[in-house]
């Protein structure tokens, strides 16, 4: 018996890290990686041959990418945990990202009406996708530290963390890339509410921003835009998402979102076949990026875009699931943190290009050209592959723990 419990007692010391690698997670990772390349090919061939360039030239970008986030996310998933609860760590990172983000609003380069963009030699680093995971490890940490103080003082326990988060937003805001700077907030809002807060809090917030929310809408339609001042851009795209095809509309802020709406009813059911999208060729811009999902449609059709959906919000469900059954408040709040990061992005990529919402120029997680969001998506991955890893060690280290200690009450009974 004294032998079988010593075994039993280095069982988990035994299992290694790839053994409780959440395959649930990582395989629909794995596919909807492939299925990017695809459509980044299919969806920039066309031009790059037109320009007399190399019809795979945009995807082989985006492939180094990949591999270079496997190698990211591969390194994430190995660290400990703790590793990530280290104060020194977590101000070096927010400082760097900070510095970061002054220096491309000094210095960055302006695409699409954006200066989100700081070019280190050949590569384009847009420090607002890095900004996303930070800002939820950055909560996480900070709000598992507070957990006694939430709940009794909620207002004393965010005070800090939330004046520094809504700092880095502002940030961002003032590029201005404000689909960012939205999935920032909403982030920033859905951390305060899985941290502990008091339900009273929630009851009164929750409405009161959605509110607020409407009522800035209303504001901005009604008058046209000209309480925004330099951010008129914005009543554009509201303009847009009221009105696309009015006729001083369609020629401009609503083309895109119209030309949209061509390729998803071009694409019907089942699609017109793998490459022969009509829309890609110089009708709708961006297809490769924010509206490459209108691409899928338009050559896949309305079923396969369904699959694709489901692949993905099966992910982020057992994104979510990891966070709700972990024992530790990082732990938890960092898989939930990520897990909602994902669901806020896809809704507001296919809520912008069927209409639902005004189009911010937010991705589409996984299958949009574009090696900053592929890089960063693919370390949040890790973070919550990691963070499942881990749990799942927990788990059985207290359930062996259990076992021995039931054997042990048997023998002081039999001994007895």
């Amino acid at each position: 018996m004294k032998g079988l419990a010593k075994e039993e007692m280095s069982l988990p010391s035994k299992i290694k890290k790839r053994h409780l690698l959440d395959l649930s997670i990582f395989i629909p990772y794995l596919v909807l990686c492939i299925i990017g390349l695809i459509m980044v090919y299919s969806s920039t061939s066309y031009k790059q041959i037109d320009i007399g360039l190399n019809p795979a030239g945009m995807v082989k970008n985006q492939l180094v990418f990949w591999v270079l986030s496997l190698f990211f996310m591969l390194v994430i998933y190995r660290m400990k945990t703790k590793i990530f609860q280290m104060k020194g760590l977590m101000n070096l990172a927010m400082a760097v990202t900070g510095l970061l983000l002054c220096i491309t609003l000094m210095f960055g380069e302006e695409i699409n009406g954006a200066k989100g963009w700081l070019s280190i030699g050949s590569f384009n680093m847009q420090p607002a996708e890095y900004l996303k995971i930070l800002i939820v490890w950055y909560l996480a940490y900070r709000f598992s530290k507070r957990q006694p103080q939430i709940g009794e003082h909620d207002i004393e326990a965010f005070k800090g963390p939330l004046a520094i988060t809504l700092g880095f937003i502002a940030l961002v805001a003032i590029q201005p890339d404000m689909g960012n700077a939205v999935i920032l907030g909403i982030i920033m809002v859905i951390m305060i509410l899985v941290s502990g807060i008091s339900y009273k809090w929630t009851a009164v917030s929750v409405p009161t921003v959605v509110f607020l929310g409407v009522l800035a809408t209303e504001v901005v339609l009604l008058t046209h835009g000209k309480v925004l001042g330099p951010f008129q851009y914005i009543y554009k795209r509201f303009q847009a998402f009221a009105t696309p095809f009015a006729e001083d509309v369609v020629r401009d802020a609503g083309h895109q979102l119209v030309n949209s709406y061509y390729a998803i009813n071009n694409g019907g059911w089942f699609g017109l076949g793998l490459g022969n999208s009509i829309e890609k060729k110089g009708y709708l811009p961006e297809a490769h990026t924010d509206f490459i999902f209108s691409i899928v449609v338009e050559e896949l059709g309305v079923v396969a875009a369904l699959l694709i959906l489901f692949l993905l919000v099966f992910m982020i469900c057992r994104m979510l699931l990891v966070g709700i059954r972990a024992h530790s408040a990082f732990n938890s709040m960092m898989a939930i943190g990520i897990g909602s990061m994902f669901l806020v992005q896809l809704f507001i990529n296919v809520g912008g290009i069927v209409g639902l919402i005004p189009s911010t120029g937010v991705t589409f997680p996984f299958l949009s050209q574009g090696g900053n969001s592929l890089l960063v998506l693919s370390v949040s991955v890790g973070f919550v592959l990691n963070v499942s890893a881990d749990e799942q060690r927990y788990r059985i280290e207290t359930e062996s723990q259990e076992v021995l200690k039931r054997q042990s009450i048997r023998r002081t009974q039999a001994n007895a």
